[in-house]
Formats: structure tokens, sequence, C-alpha cells
């Protein structure tokens, strides 16, 4: 298992407010797609996912009209 940053953004629909609920939470988890189906409850669900260059793992979810962010940034100790 590795150990993660996950950072859950909720995106904020309002056109007045750019604002987002953030959640950052360090974790220690095995399957990235496993973890993040946790966010994908609901009947209209649309799950992408995105691998960056630098490893980052980006989930761009819409469950019922909830658009979220989920981002995991794997966390490497340092010598």
């Amino acid at each position: 298992m590795k150990k993660y940053e996950r950072i859950r953004e909720i995106l904020n629909s309002c056109d007045n407010s750019r604002m987002r609920d953030v959640d950052i939470q360090e974790i220690e988890i095995g399957d990235l797609d496993a973890d993040v189906k946790q966010f994908c409850n609901g009947k209209n669900v649309r799950c992408e996912k995105f691998d960056k260059k630098d490893g980052t793992v980006v989930f761009d979810i819409s469950v019922d009209g909830l658009n979220q962010r989920v981002t995991y940034m794997e966390i490497t100790a340092k010598a």
C-alpha cells in the first residue's frame, strides 16, 4: 500500500460564486479506482480518470449534477 494526499474538491455550480469545498487527507491505500468509488454514488454518474506526467492521478466526477474533482498525489519518503 502507498501513502497519498487525497484532495477532494466539490465544485460550486452557482454563477456568482467560484468557491469550492475542499477536503485534504493523507491516506494509505492500494487501489485508487476502488477508493474513488465512494464518491460515485447516485443515479447519473460520470467518472473520468487522468494520469498526469508527474504521477498525479485526477478523477473528474459528476454525480446527479454535483461536480467533483478528486486528486491523488503519492507521498514519497525523503532520503
